[in-house]
């Protein structure tokens, strides 16, 4: 037989009639109230918020709270993205002439990107402000208009600013100083004031010395090679000067080198011994005075020493050009007892010792040297004169150099050679120092 037995009834759990009731202790001692009506003491009130407490335990009751006054009311908290956001927005309608929208509005209220969330504004706020910008909107077309009188009026200043520098109202154009040697096919090679001055000195003193004009480019080339036409105090051991040359070796004194006329002479006197210079290359002839251990290289400086000596020499008349600064403020000379003032005697000795040219005329103010060319020379004589006293004219103060239709002046010097209408013939040269 089944001991389970679906249809009988289950017996419920709890006490066994008639057996006495456990009750819950009370804190304190003592027994709990009993309920009247179903004889069982009262639930507290608080009793399901406290289940989950210890026995005998209670939570404290919560204090009423105190409504706060506010002095003022609160304002909504504003970021510095929200201000920024406004401000960006603002600058965009002040540009392109937009009204202030709904997105503005609450950006610079601090609602972020809530749009149409205005419940922290007073409506009366929201009317006034739309009542002030409805008198101060703007043409959508007033940035273009502003940027547009903007660049119109900065163009304007560009074109009177160029004009009044073309027209010199802004004082001198500081100029470049160099000197440039032209060949009649229009090549050009440009060198320093300084190079230029000793480049002079290496030709004229061949010309005094009636070298060819090959032997003023060989002394020419090889001074670029072995100190760039500069006359340096320095070098390989003991060398100086422009052709580097050495004390030891029995070039001459340190001091002597220095001297650009001494060197070149120098230099000339070695060469000249060599015998005709037409069977010998450049490389050739500075070699055997030079003895370097970079003979090839003079060679590579053939082209730029052609360059400056054709113009020089009188070859390529009117090729060469110096451009200087006007030393018009050099304080006058009175001319000495030599009828002469101190700058015009200076050109006169240098003319003699560089280039062999001797008693010119000079006029009652003592500023002014006509030299001339004798007959059994010919034009070139004549321009090299004339490119030497161009080339010479910074370190001997030069003003002008004219020869028959030409002109060299200073203060003009940007323009090189031009027409005049002196009255010199071909084999005049008058040089007039400040």
């Amino acid at each position: 037989m089944n001991r389970f037995d679906p249809t009988r009834p289950v017996p419920a759990k709890g006490p066994k009639a008639g057996a006495p009731r456990r009750e819950r202790p009370v804190p304190g001692g003592g027994r709990p109230p009993e309920d009247s009506a179903a004889g069982t003491r009262p639930m507290p009130q608080d009793d399901e918020d406290n289940r989950h407490l210890p026995f005998g335990r209670r939570r404290p009751a919560a204090k009423p709270v105190e409504p706060v006054e506010m002095s003022r009311p609160q304002e909504p908290y504003e970021s510095d993205d929200h201000r920024d956001a406004a401000a960006r927005h603002d600058e965009r309608a002040d540009f392109f002439g937009e009204p202030d929208d709904e997105y503005g509005d609450d950006m610079r209220a601090g609602h972020g990107s809530q749009r149409g969330s205005r419940t922290n504004r007073p409506a009366s706020a929201s009317k006034s402000g739309k009542a002030a910008q409805k008198g101060k909107r703007r043409s959508p077309f007033r940035g273009f208009l502003i940027g547009l009188t903007v660049i119109a009026v900065t163009a304007g200043l560009a074109v009177g600013g160029a004009w009044v520098w073309l027209q010199g109202a802004v004082g001198p154009v500081t100029l470049r100083e160099i000197c440039t040697g032209e060949f009649t096919d229009g090549s050009k090679h440009t060198l320093e004031i300084d190079q230029a001055d000793n480049a002079a000195i290496i030709t004229g003193i061949a010309e005094k010395r009636e070298f060819p004009v090959r032997a003023a480019t060989i002394g020419v080339a090889t001074a670029i090679q072995e100190s760039k036409l500069r006359n340096i105090t320095y070098g390989d051991r003991d060398s100086v000067g422009l052709f580097q040359q050495r004390p030891s070796m029995g070039w001459g004194t340190r001091e002597e080198i220095l001297d650009p006329i001494y060197a070149t002479n120098k230099f000339y006197d070695e060469l000249e011994k060599i015998g005709d210079l037409d069977d010998l290359t450049i490389t050739e002839a500075a070699q055997k005075v030079q003895r370097s251990g970079f003979p090839e290289a003079y060679a590579d400086h053939e082209p730029e020493a052609r360059l400056i000596v054709s113009p020089l020499s009188g070859r390529s008349p009117g090729g060469w050009n110096c451009v200087l600064k006007d030393d018009a403020g050099l304080a006058a000379q009175q001319p000495g007892e030599n009828g002469l003032t101190e700058r015009a005697a200076a050109v006169r000795s240098a003319a003699k010792e560089e280039l062999g040219r001797s008693k010119p005329e000079v006029d009652t103010a003592g500023t002014s040297l006509t030299y001339s060319v004798p007959a059994s020379d010919n034009d070139r004589h004549a321009w090299a004169l004339a490119s030497w006293a161009v080339a010479r004219a910074d370190a001997l103060g030069v003003k002008q150099v004219s020869l028959a239709g030409q002109r060299w002046t200073r203060a003009d010097s940007n323009n090189g050679w031009v027409e005049s209408t002196s009255e010199l013939s071909n084999r005049q040269i008058q040089i007039t120092v400040y």
